[in-house]
């Protein structure tokens, strides 16, 4: 039985990320007003691929780098802006930072209207400041207000309303200090968001909680 190794996990990746068009991106979905995903009433967007493939992740559905929706920054932005009750975006997915071109120019648009920006990536922050990290991960982390790193570990995992990550292993990389004191959400929070054609979107940290689909 063949196994595909890493290099041709990269490869395949690499080749489906070149066909995302210029200031466009692939998602896996994205949702408004959530509180439990960051500081206040955001906006979600979950990007698709990754390769962490940690034991236990929420989203397994966004490791592929398959296009999924291919939608526009300027339209997400307009969608994002939309609702008034979104006063923050957060990158989640999937891994932001293999995106991290086109999510840098959507944080930008977003700013300029007075959102605050935040993400969540696999990545830690040293691997993202160095010469080996993903194109854009420099833009990417001059437009964070709030950037979660390292990850998910699930023996290390942490189900407590006094814990903003969901592994020990994790950092809260705080770049805002105007957000030093609104670290309040907790790693044992969940949400459902039933949109209009009845699809239902569970975010927070189901694993606690012994949901099944």
């Amino acid at each position: 039985m063949s196994h595909t190794t890493f290099s041709q996990k990269f490869t395949e990746a690499y080749e489906a990320l070149q066909k995302i068009p210029p200031n466009h991106l692939n998602i896996m979905g994205c949702v408004d007003e959530s509180q439990v995903n960051g500081p206040g009433s955001r906006a979600v967007v979950w990007v698709q691929g990754c390769f962490q493939e940690c034991q236990g992740c929420f989203n397994p559905e966004s490791w592929s780098f398959d296009i999924n929706q291919l939608i526009s920054v300027d339209t997400l932005a307009e969608k994002i802006l939309s609702n008034p009750n979104n006063e923050g975006v957060t990158f989640s997915g999937g891994e932001p930072f293999w995106q991290a071109r086109s999510l840098a120019k959507l944080a930008g648009k977003l700013r300029e209207n007075g959102l605050n920006v935040m993400s969540f990536t696999g990545f830690t922050l040293e691997k993202l400041r160095s010469k080996t990290a993903p194109l854009g991960a420099k833009e990417l982390l001059e437009q964070l207000d709030i950037l979660i790193d390292g990850p998910y570990m699930e023996s290390l995992a942490i189900h407590s309303p006094d814990s903003p990550v969901a592994s020990r292993n994790q950092r809260v990389n705080i770049f805002n200090p105007a957000f030093q004191d609104k670290i309040t959400w907790g790693s044992d929070q969940m949400e459902i968001h039933i949109l209009k054609d009845g699809t239902r979107i569970c975010t927070g940290y189901r694993g606690q909680m012994g949901l099944d689909e």
